[in-house]
């Protein structure tokens, strides 16, 4: 990809922030981007990457102060004006796609409203019913000339991403902010979002800050990458020669925890936990996960070296190592082998859903009959909406399906949970998407994990809070994660307390909904390689429900493929990724982000 050529229209220099209690939360960061140009920011959770960004605004959280540097957008200074000059600037110089576009969109606004509101704010000549559908057009949601007047809760994530999109290009401003735009999406969606961020670029000329933790996802997207760790900048350069040929060892683990559909291996989770704010080491802030690591590395922040023209790097050791011949292993993550007179743990025969809605039915599944085998993984895959969740709650008892059967171990299902029996609902568990909102947020994790303990395992107090510090240790976390709440844990640490309580029941079938769509790709790998452990370990079976496809391929023994509520392919994770027969599942695979071919691994 080439920028246009007309000069940088971002300048950060020297950018600090830090909390009011003095600790820095970004330092020293600088970075250009010209017209027409993308940048990728890419780093884990707390490395700083959102709070430089943010600070394209001229937004600073709570808490944060600016410490020093200076930061100009458009020809604009952005730092050290009042809050009221920076808002002038929101949305007519420098504009914002959130990650949680129905969080961001005014529920009780409709559409064409919320963009009329921008324009009136921005450029009141232009509010008109016209520019308002234009603006549509441009994201093409303008075909039925009624969206204009629904509310957000009407649309899909797509659509409602696709508006928050609209919104932000609809004064022409030169650069726009992207903070995990694609997040959560299924991949034809996040496909489609960004052919259209790409020709947005294309057509206007837009400069966009991609921020991200998927690198496959930032080396289709951007000119170049800057990653980020602990709040500074570790290595920066065009976006073939970092993921190529990546200088600093942060940079290749990065690389080497991303899913891949074509390269199917077994994924390497970086070891330890991200540091935090207020508990950045001496030296390098790396070097306490860094396998490469010396005494030197502690003795003092190393400086950013350029090793190449526009590749820059901060690594004492980076001229020593050869980081590209450190590859992960080739191959899925091993599973336990299912003896051939095993038969299926699992079966579903015939399976409907309806929803009901007033007069109306809509049919979420159709005639979906799948097994799995004990100790065997099942991948089921396809967009938002094609009805794979509802499978997998049917499953765990938690929606009654309008026809069908489920048996297991060769009983049939009642179809709400209340209504099997205790040992039934023991041995199918199931652990949600979202963490933070399936714990409890009043219960401390100890009391959350001791509960299926007591009620489905009949423990008593004792011998529950005994087993809770077992269980925790199985999902590596230190024994004090009991005496805490989920808010104060990480959104990787949340979802491995969600695994240790449905593993409290010592369940046969664990059905995974989405557990890793919203994690760091670092922290993906190590909830990914923790699962496949315990599967080994415990001869688990597991319905892996999910979109990545670069995760099937990694973790899946079978795959079935759901489209609009009907399976439509079913066969091996190699027959299916690599000769899919179905129109659908080849779209699915040509719309799967993946790294370029020259990525190390």
């Amino acid at each position: 990809m080439s920028a246009n050529g007309e000069g940088p229209v971002v300048r950060v220099d020297g950018l600090s922030l830090e909390l009011t209690s003095g600790d820095p939360v970004v330092q020293d960061v600088s970075f250009a981007v010209n017209a027409g140009e993308i940048l990728g920011l890419v780093g884990e959770s707390g490395s700083g990457k959102t709070t430089t960004a943010l600070a394209l605004l001229g937004y600073t959280r709570p808490g944060v102060v600016l410490r020093g540097g200076s930061v100009e957008v458009g020809g604009q200074a952005i730092m050290g004006r009042d809050a009221r000059a920076v808002r002038s600037l929101r949305g007519r110089v420098v504009s914002y796609v959130p990650q949680d576009p129905g969080g961001a969109l005014n529920p009780s606004l409709r559409v064409g409203d919320a963009i009329m509101d921008v324009l009136r704010a921005h450029r009141s000549e232009a509010a008109s019913h016209d520019s308002v559908h234009t603006a549509l057009e441009r994201v093409e949601l303008a075909a039925d000339p009624r969206f204009g007047r629904r509310f957000p809760h009407q649309l899909s994530g797509g659509q409602q991403q696709r508006v928050t999109i609209a919104m932000a290009c609809v004064c022409g401003p030169p650069v726009a902010v992207l903070d995990e735009p694609t997040t959560g999406l299924d991949v034809l969606t996040q496909d489609r979002i960004l052919t259209e961020l790409l020709r947005l670029r294309r057509e206007e000329g837009m400069a966009m800050v991609y921020v991200s933790h998927d690198l496959a996802v930032v080396a289709r997207m951007a000119d170049r990458i800057t990653v980020m760790y602990a709040g500074r900048v570790v290595e920066h350069g065009p976006v073939d020669e970092v993921i190529g040929r990546p200088q600093h060892p942060y940079t290749r683990a990065l690389v080497g925890a991303i899913p891949d559909h074509r390269r199917p291996r077994a994924l390497q989770g970086i070891p330890g936990v991200a540091v935090g704010v207020g508990e950045w080491p001496p030296g390098c802030a790396f070097a306490p996960r860094c396998a490469f690591a010396q005494e030197r590395c502690q003795a003092a922040v190393p400086a950013l070296e350029e090793v190449a023209a526009g590749h820059s790097v901060r690594c004492v050791r980076w001229d020593e190592l050869e980081l590209s011949e450190t590859g992960p292993s080739a191959g899925r993550m091993p599973a336990p082998a299912a003896s051939a007179s095993d038969g299926p743990l699992l079966e579903v025969a015939g399976l409907e859903v309806e929803y009901r809605s007033g007069r109306g039915r809509n049919v979420a599944v159709r005639d979906v009959s799948f097994g799995i085998e004990a100790g065997r993984c099942v991948a089921l895959v396809g967009e938002s909406g094609s009805g794979k969740t509802t499978i997998g709650r049917c499953i765990a008892g938690l929606h009654v399906p309008t026809a069908g059967r489920i048996s297991f171990d060769g009983q049939e299902l009642a179809g709400s949970a209340r209504a099997r029996a205790l040992d039934q609902r023991r041995r199918i568990q199931i652990v949600f998407q979202n963490p933070f909102e399936s714990l409890n947020p009043r219960h401390r994790v100890g009391a959350s994990i001791e509960r299926p303990l007591r009620v489905l395992r009949k423990l008593s107090r004792a011998d529950a809070a005994g087993e809770v510090s077992a269980l925790l240790e199985r999902v590596r976390l230190p024994a004090r994660v009991a005496g805490r709440y989920p808010v104060e844990l990480s959104g990787g640490e949340r979802q491995r307390v969600a695994i240790a309580r449905a593993l409290a029941a010592r369940p046969d079938l664990l059905v995974c909904d989405e557990v890793t769509s919203a994690l760091d790709v670092s922290v993906q790998a190590a909830v990914l390689e923790l699962l496949a452990e315990l599967q080994r370990e415990l001869r688990l079976s597991m319905l892996f429900i999910t979109h990545n496809l670069g995760v099937v391929a990694c973790v899946s023994d079978s795959v079935l493929v759901m489209d609009r509520g009907s399976l439509c392919e079913s066969g091996t994770v190699q027959d299916v990724l690599s000769t899919p027969s179905d129109d659908y599942t080849r779209r699915l695979l040509g719309a799967a982000p993946c790294l370029p071919d020259q990525a190390v691994g």
